[in-house]
């Protein structure tokens, strides 16, 4: 971001970075006193729906570092908790982006981290990822210091969605479809093995993790979120959407409870998925072939899920090293970057 709003990605930096809750909390009072977030309230009107999504990251970072996770900027009893002037910087944000409840791990994640070398063109981040040495917007480490725990699960999330578009078209693919269409079950048995590819990538993503500098303070910034129930990555959500998985543990209401840190866009998109993949989870109560691969689909996607949640209890507690199954490094690109190679 240029010009007022580099005042922001700063703020954000320092107080990811700050030795503790405290310090953060007066980084941004100071920041309100001497009446820089006003100033940003005000230009707020202005901002493209890019930038609006890039000043939602740095906000996303301010309430993490802070401990704010747990508030709504909307509701009365906040400001009692939070510094005023960022509370109406917070939700004035929120209402540009479109997006009230952006604090949560796909905000601080997949919009953090941008190719280290400029493309000549744009491209999505997916395409981006799977072909550029990332590195952070806003770093939870502190310069010149390797990346933490936290930075690299964050990393990992955005790594896992990068490849996870296939499973995204894969989704596509079987909304719609009946149970016994001869593509049902060639669609699910790539699932699997897409999902099995995913699997196989975070183990390698364990190694570097495990080997990543712990801190007590990034812990507390993810068991915060992790209270909130914001960690879940969009590519897992989609392919629950076809599969089902947590369907039967939680129902509508935890779906829409594991949703609801997403834009509005991908939320109304996966609940259509929901509405056009039902024919497809009715193979969980016939028998056949394509019963059995789609039960091993839903197996093999709660294996991924169980892989992921190592990463995150790895990265949460500081003493801890349980990451998944152990596996081969990640490769690292000159310059501090990292390169991704392809799983499907």
């Amino acid at each position: 971001m240029a010009g007022t709003w580099a005042w922001l990605s700063e703020l954000a930096g320092a107080a990811a970075t700050a030795p503790d809750t405290d310090t953060a909390r007066g980084l941004v009072a100071r920041a309100g006193r001497d009446g820089e977030l006003t100033a940003l309230r005000q230009r707020v009107s202005r901002l493209s729906p890019r930038n609006a999504d890039a000043a939602s990251l740095r906000v996303a970072v301010i309430v993490a570092a802070c401990g704010w996770s747990a508030l709504d900027p909307f509701a009365p009893a906040s400001p009692r908790s939070a510094d005023a002037a960022f509370l109406d910087l917070w939700s004035a944000v929120a209402h540009r982006a479109d997006h009230q409840q952006f604090v949560a791990l796909p905000t601080l994640a997949l919009q953090n981290w941008a190719p280290e070398r400029k493309p000549r063109r744009r491209l999505p981040i997916d395409q981006l990822a799977r072909t550029e040495a990332l590195v952070p917007v806003v770093r939870w480490s502190p310069k010149g210091q390797p990346l933490g725990r936290l930075d690299r699960l964050m990393l990992a999330t955005t790594r896992l969605e990068a490849h996870g578009i296939w499973l995204l078209r894969l989704a596509g693919t079987l909304a719609g479809r009946a149970p016994g269409d001869v593509s049902t079950g060639t669609a699910l048995r790539r699932l699997i093995r897409i999902q099995h590819a995913l699997r196989a990538q975070l183990w390698s993503e364990a190694a570097e993790l495990r080997a990543a500098p712990a801190s007590a303070r990034q812990g507390a910034v993810l068991g915060a979120l992790a209270e909130q129930g914001a960690l879940e990555p969009p590519v897992f959500l989609a392919a629950d959407a076809v599969l089902g998985t947590g369907g039967r543990r939680s129902g509508e209401g935890g779906r829409h409870q594991t949703r609801r840190h997403l834009p509005a866009g991908q939320r109304a998109w996966l609940t259509a998925l929901d509405r056009h993949c039902a024919p497809v989870r009715t193979l969980a109560h016939r028998g056949g072939p394509d019963a059995a691969v789609y039960r091993e689909a839903q197996e093999s996607l709660i294996a991924l899920r169980r892989t992921y949640a190592g990463l995150v209890h790895c990265a949460a507690h500081p003493g801890g090293s349980r990451a998944g199954a152990p596996g081969g490094s990640a490769a690292a690109a000159p310059g501090g970057g990292e390169r991704l190679s392809t799983v499907a």
